[in-house]
């Protein structure tokens, strides 16, 4: 057989952030399998609720623990056979949810994709990033964040909030739908404090791309850059993607976008 003809595989795992679930990724699902579906390329795409979201039966007392909350990826990483690669797509929140399973199964990832997401680097506690995030952020609207002291322990979105700032290029529908589905998160502040949680070894072996969107008025195009620039290993320029007229949801208000640009790194990083 021709070797531009040979058999190529890709298998895309799907990491929903805080509140949300593996229902905020059905567009680009359908997407996906149709950018990169023929008959020399097979897609397989994965979309995970994490503990207490979506439909996960726990309640958010449930899963105390971020090792409880990351639980159903670890366990789907855990079930996959060892010569089975696949690339990781992190949204937001989950940046540090895949950045433990690249930790633990970094010869199971041939990339991962960590979409305007919190991306943690080796030096440093995870925690750093959220406590960031939360000195640049002014104003939650009608969202509830749960502090213990100066901590911050749980969040879940309100309807104003979703409007303005996660979904303002979004169908109404979308907003719709999320009103209804998103439930509360644990931010495992606690957890994420310890030192020594990645390690260059596992987490820096794993290939990254960090994707960028323009717009986004929850995770701010700054913020995201600044996260790049103390990334360890560092990204290179090509590992850097920006998506324009993206707000948070990008999966939603830009799927096609989005889409196009999974698909044509599938083509850089076979996985299977």
């Amino acid at each position: 057989m021709d070797q531009q003809e040979e058999m190529r595989a890709t298998h895309f795992v799907l990491v929903h952030g805080a509140c949300h679930g593996a229902w905020c990724w059905y567009k680009l699902m359908s997407l996906l399998k149709v950018e990169t579906g023929n008959s020399n390329h097979h897609v397989q795409v994965t979309a995970l609720d994490l503990g207490a979201s979506g439909i996960n039966p726990k309640l958010l007392d449930e899963v105390p623990t971020v090792d409880d909350y990351v639980q159903p990826l670890m366990e789907f990483m855990a079930s996959l056979p060892e010569d089975h690669r696949v690339i990781l797509v992190g949204h937001s929140y989950a940046g540090l949810c895949i950045s433990l399973a690249m930790e633990k199964f970094p010869h199971k990832i041939s990339l991962a994709v960590f979409l305007t997401a919190y991306m943690p680097n080796f030096k440093s506690p995870p925690a750093l990033l959220i406590q960031e995030y939360f000195k640049g952020t002014t104003s939650i609207l009608d969202s509830q964040i749960k502090f213990e002291e100066d901590r911050p322990l749980s969040v879940i979105f309100g309807p104003q909030y979703m409007k303005t700032k996660m979904y303002p290029h979004s169908q109404p529908q979308e907003l719709e739908l999320a009103k209804m589905l998103v439930r509360p998160s644990g931010l495992y502040m606690e957890d994420f404090e310890k030192k020594n949680v990645l390690s260059e070894a596992k987490f820096g072996s794993v290939k990254r791309v960090f994707i960028v969107c323009e717009e986004d008025e929850v995770m701010k195009e700054e913020f995201q850059r600044w996260m790049i620039e103390i990334s360890d290993p560092p990204l290179t320029e090509e590992e850097v993607i920006v998506v324009k007229g993206a707000d948070h949801m990008v999966m939603l208000s830009q799927p096609h976008q989005l889409s196009k640009i999974l698909t044509k790194l599938s083509y850089s990083y076979t996985t299977i």
